[in-house]
């Protein structure tokens, strides 16, 4: 009969400094582990263990979902799904990056860099993902023709590059000057997630009237609670730093599971508004979530400060006259001559109505 021989766990006294983590006493897996060791020690509790599932399985999650919206969107030509499926792959990369980078950076001191830098990079390429699913749906109209907004994915870019560096920098700094990586690394990853959010924060926090007060403004304030809470942990090595060797097996995955309760409404901004109706599949998600984000805003089309509309026929509609026509029941569509679908109006939308928040009313099914 085969038998499985699982790798052996060592102490922290018999493991080099750079494999220590604060507040974990045991469950250490040899600093030169083979390939096949690092995989097999997936099915062994180890101090690495919960902190690699609790990874996998999102990811595996993320999947599923990404896979199903590219069945159901026509991803060739319907340019205004792009900046979604392109947040939702860094939402697959992310968690994929660093269960890979916790699985193998016992195999060496440099594979140990190697694959942090990698889990580094993901994270920041998560953040860049979310800037741009914010700036494509979820600008506040008042913000819309503003300096702000037309430098945001700029520095979004640019925040991206150097969290990554300064994050990559800090490992350099653990044995020496443990505080100041320890405070370079939470402020790299800190400020490119204010930055990305400020749309929403804006809107939740700020204006929250000009949002509807609906499920997925819910989802997005719990996340941000969350995201401090483990902002906070991380930095604060807690719970393992208060009893040392007592959370030994479960350690810093305390991070990666709290914000998993509000991550939910996360991947697909209009899943609040279909939440536990039954026979709502990915096809009428899609169809509401094309009705909930007015399609002038395909990222082909730039943005227009004039809140009035431009006809078929070459005349213009101002902001007042569309007002006015609002007033007696009577609706135009706007026409971009730019994008494949000039000429067919919009009925269900109001001038102005171009940036609704990430989600849709239960009653626009």
């Amino acid at each position: 009969m085969l038998s499985l021989k699982l790798p052996r766990l060592f102490s922290i006294d018999q493991v080099p400094q750079v494999f220590h983590e604060q507040g974990i006493l045991f469950g250490y897996r040899h600093p030169q582990s083979s390939a096949t060791a690092c995989i097999l020690s997936l099915f062994q509790m180890t101090n690495e263990t919960l902190n690699i599932w609790t990874h996998l399985l999102p990811f595996w999650f993320f999947v599923w979902r990404f896979v199903t919206a590219l069945y159901v969107i026509d991803v060739q030509n319907d340019s205004y799904s792009w900046p979604l499926l392109v947040y939702m792959s860094t939402s697959c990369v992310y968690p994929f990056a660093s269960s890979c980078a916790h699985t193998f950076s016992s195999m060496s001191k440099n594979a140990r860099h190697i694959c942090f830098f990698l889990d580094y990079g993901a994270v920041n390429l998560f953040s860049l993902g979310s800037a741009i699913a914010y700036c494509a749906y979820s600008f506040p109209d008042t913000l819309v023709c503003t300096t702000f907004r037309d430098y945001y994915m700029t520095l979004a870019v640019l925040n991206t590059i150097i969290s990554t560096g300064l994050s990559c920098y800090s490992r350099f700094l653990e044995l020496h000057k443990p505080r100041l990586c320890k405070m370079l690394r939470v402020l790299a990853f800190a400020y490119p997630y204010t930055w990305d959010s400020l749309p929403i924060l804006y809107r939740v926090f700020l204006f929250p009237g000009e949002s509807p007060q609906n499920e997925v403004t819910l989802y997005h304030q719990k996340h941000v609670v969350m995201t401090l809470l483990a902002s906070f942990f991380y930095s604060a090595h807690l719970p393992e730093r208060l009893a040392p060797g007592f959370f030994d097996y479960v350690g810093e995955c305390v991070v990666a599971l709290l914000p998993l309760p509000s991550s939910r409404g996360g991947l697909h901004p209009c899943d609040a508004a279909t939440e536990g109706r039954p026979g709502q599949g990915e096809k009428q998600l899609f169809r509401k979530f094309s009705r909930c984000w007015p399609r002038s805003q395909s990222p082909a089309v730039p943005r227009v400060c004039d809140p009035g509309y431009a006809h078929a026929d070459g005349s213009h509609t101002s902001g007042q006259d569309s007002e006015e026509g609002m007033a007696h029941g009577q609706r135009q569509g706007p026409v971009f001559p730019s994008d494949s679908r000039s000429h067919t109006s919009v009925p269900h939308l109001q001038p102005r109505q171009h940036n609704l928040f990430l989600s849709c009313s239960v009653s626009d099914a």
